[in-house]
């Protein structure tokens, strides 16, 4: 299983973005000497928290300070942008990256971006489709490439940088549950990053997988499981549960209370209609949304859960969060590194075959006992 980070990002709007920024750029550079092996960076453009509008801009800085780890747009809100620019920017920053880059789109869910923009909500995922149609052909396509659309009308273009990974660089489609991207992804070829926690109403994990291998195979598409991402977990792992729960909860709950709620995103952390503010509480919360949160025994049974009921996966994204000091933050996430990891890649097999094994020797009488006498 590969381990990755989703960033947000999510600062407080009372601090200085610029040594926020650096803040970020220094985690990834951390993560890549943990072992991690991605991260995945969001895009929005209003609200005050989530503050990195360029997903490839970052990016392109964090390569400069990286060497292994990929880097991916998680994800770029298709709606809001020309496709030819997004093809041509990621096509550029894949070379950037010496071929690091994984591509997310997605249709964009912040409410105030999309009213800033000025789109109609029942648009933005046959715009993300129409897009993505013709991202696609000016990736794969030589020429001159033509579209008529209901969204936008392209004549004679081509991006002269073709990607550096061939024939392009790996595109997920970030799936809520409600099937498009599902639907999208699996008529095209594309990967798919599931959100671990979905609405009331829209489909389960295990559905959505089934839905996405269903889809593909029907276009003539092979998919495995390796290459399904689970995403947006917040994980904090710390020396027992009490302990995680002491450090993240006031933070946690101030983010919530004063960001998420104000988003207009309450409804969906209730557990009875019009539940009130003071009665949500983090328990409440942790248990609803899927929440990885304890010592590294707590976190690797929870991990295993969620693989018996998806029926496995490839990939897993902790949330990056800022819900506690940055030195208790990387501290989790070293305990992540050193006792969750090895646990689901197979890192610990020879050694503990190697201890088993030398068990069973001592027990059965087969080792040498006492010091060697020396001849």
């Amino acid at each position: 299983m590969r381990f990755g980070l989703f960033m947000m990002p999510s600062h407080s709007i009372r601090e200085n973005p610029t040594i926020a920024f650096e803040r970020d750029l220094k985690l990834i550079e951390y993560i890549e000497s943990l072992g991690f092996d991605e991260c995945w960076v969001g895009e929005h453009h209003t609200g005050g928290w989530e503050n990195i509008p360029a997903p490839d801009i970052f990016i392109s800085a964090a390569a400069t300070r990286t060497s292994r780890i990929r880097l991916g747009t998680g994800a770029i809100a298709l709606p809001y942008h020309h496709p030819f620019h997004v093809a041509e920017r990621m096509a550029f920053l894949d070379h950037l990256t010496l071929g690091r880059l994984d591509f997310g789109c997605a249709p964009g869910i912040l409410g105030s971006d999309i009213k800033m923009f000025n789109l109609d909500p029942k648009d933005l995922r046959p715009m993300m489709n129409e897009s993505l149609d013709i991202i696609l052909k000016l990736f794969s396509e030589r020429g001159e490439i033509s579209h008529k659309g209901n969204y936008w009308d392209i004549e004679g273009m081509q991006i002269q940088i073709k990607p550096y990974q061939s024939p392009h660089m790996p595109i997920y489609c970030v799936s809520s549950g409600s099937g498009n991207s599902l639907k999208v992804a699996s008529e095209r070829g594309l990967k798919i990053i599931s959100g671990a926690y979905t609405l009331p109403g829209t489909m389960k994990l295990n559905e959505q997988w089934d839905f996405y291998s269903k889809g593909s195979s029907e276009n003539g598409f092979s998919v495995n499981r390796k290459d399904w991402v689970i995403g947006n977990v917040p994980i904090y792992v710390s020396s027992s549960r009490k302990q995680a729960l002491e450090d993240i909860k006031a933070g946690a709950m101030h983010e919530i209370r004063n960001y998420t709620f104000k988003a207009g995103a309450k409804s969906s952390f209730e557990i009875y209609p019009g539940q009130p503010v003071d009665e949500i509480t983090i328990e409440q919360i942790i248990k609803q949304r899927r929440w990885i949160i304890g010592d590294p025994d707590d976190c690797i049974s929870q991990i295993k859960e969620l693989e018996k009921e998806t029926g496995g996966f490839g990939g897993l994204l902790l949330l990056s969060i800022e819900w506690t000091s940055v030195e208790k933050w990387y501290k989790s996430l070293e305990l992540f590194s050193r006792y969750v990891i090895p646990q689901f890649n197979n890192s610990l097999n020879g050694l503990s075959d190697s201890y088993n094994q030398m068990v069973k020797d001592e027990t059965s009488g087969k080792l040498p006992s006492g010091r060697i006498k020396k001849k």
